[in-house]
């Protein structure tokens, strides 16, 4: 299979269960994500989110559009204050036991799988980001973790 760089670009973050979340999306630059994948993982993505908890305030979710036709959304919070909890789901694709091949058609996924090399680059960036908003300074700053994001651009390679 030939590689593929794919794009990987931040948007505004959301609250679901009581948390803020930052939100990327990886999709390829001559098929994007199409707005139906996008409201069906919005819609599917509160089963994916712990229970509320003082020591999980806040997480990024990562929604890729596959090459082919699967989706995918992981779920990331931060819980324990320094732990990130790793929930996904996919849509669209047998190869993980997808009922269908409909990109709208999320399922929870409970392989102990993290993410690929498309998605982990979100995870590099938030691991950092965690540290130098949450824990450098004498006193934690969600607001400027929720505002450092990953900048727009390729990922992959």
């Amino acid at each position: 299979m030939p590689f593929i760089e794919k794009h990987m670009r931040p948007l505004a973050p959301i609250t679901v269960g009581g948390r803020p979340y930052k939100r990327y999306h990886v999709d390829r630059a001559d098929r994007p994500i199409e707005p139906e994948v996008e409201k069906a993982a919005y819609e599917f993505l509160p089963t994916l989110v712990p229970a509320p908890a003082p020591d999980a305030p806040a997480g990024w979710i990562v929604l890729h559009r596959g090459g082919d036709t699967g989706a995918y959304l992981c779920v990331y919070t931060w819980v324990w204050d320094n732990v990130v909890d790793a929930r996904t789901a996919a849509a669209g694709q047998p190869a993980v036991d997808c009922p269908d091949e409909d990109p709208t058609h999320f399922v929870s996924e409970d392989r102990p799988w993290v993410g690929c090399v498309w998605e982990l680059p979100a995870l590099e960036h938030e691991r950092s980001s965690w540290v130098r908003h949450m824990f450098v300074n004498d006193t934690p700053d969600l607001d400027g973790y929720l505002a450092d994001t990953r900048p727009e651009g390729m990922v992959g390679l």
